[in-house]
C-alpha cells in the first residue's frame, strides 16, 4: 500500500487548499471520504466471497472423504455378513444333515401380532358437543372462585 506520513498528508491537503479552495474543499473531502469507504467495504466483500469459496471447497473435499470412508466401511461389513452367512448356512446344514445324532431344540414359533383395533385416543361413548349445548350438559370445569363470581346473587336496586 501507499505509505502515507502525517508531513505527506499535510503536504496534500495544502496543495488541495489552494487548488480546490476552502469553500468547495469539504464537500470534496466527503465524497473522498465516502468513495474511500465504498472502495473499503468492496475489497472486504471480496475478500470474504473468496475466503467462503475456499471453505466450500474444503467442505467439499472432506465430504468426498467421508463418503469413501462410508463406501469402504459399508462394502467391508457386506462381505462379513456374507461370510457369515456362509459360514451360518454351513453350521446349520451340518446339524440338519445330523439330525439323528445331535440334538437339535425345535424354535418355539410366536403368533404374529394382531393390532386390537382400537381408537384409544377417541372415546366411543362420547357424547356429540351439540347435543350437551342442547341439553345443557357443563363442559368445562370452573374453579372455585368462578364458580362464585358467576352464580353470585346480583344486588338488589332498591338496597
Amino acid at each position: 500500500m501507499i505509505d502515507l506520513g502525517i508531513s505527506k498528508i499535510a503536504l496534500i491537503g495544502a496543495i488541495a487548499l489552494i487548488v480546490i479552495g476552502p469553500d468547495k474543499l469539504p464537500r470534496v473531502a466527503r465524497t473522498i471520504g465516502a468513495l474511500l469507504g465504498k472502495a473499503r467495504r468492496y475489497v472486504a466483500d471480496v475478500k470474504d466471497e473468496v475466503s467462503r469459496t475456499m471453505d466450500l471447497e474444503e467442505l467439499k473435499k472432506m465430504r468426498d472423504t467421508v463418503e469413501s470412508a462410508a463406501r469402504d466401511v459399508e462394502t467391508s461389513v457386506q462381505t462379513t455378513a456374507s461370510d457369515l452367512e456362509s459360514s451360518w448356512g454351513e453350521a446349520t446344514s451340518s446339524l440338519t444333515s445330523d439330525s439323528s445324532t445331535s440334538y437339535v431344540p425345535s424354535m418355539t414359533v410366536f403368533p404374529e401380532y394382531k393390532h386390537p383395533g382400537k381408537k384409544w385416543r377417541v372415546k366411543q361413548g362420547a357424547m356429540p358437543q351439540w347435543y350437551k349445548s342442547r341439553s345443557g350438559v357443563r363442559t368445562k370445569a370452573l374453579s372455585g372462585a368462578a364458580r362464585v363470581a358467576r352464580y353470585r346473587p346480583k344486588p338488589s336496586a332498591h338496597a
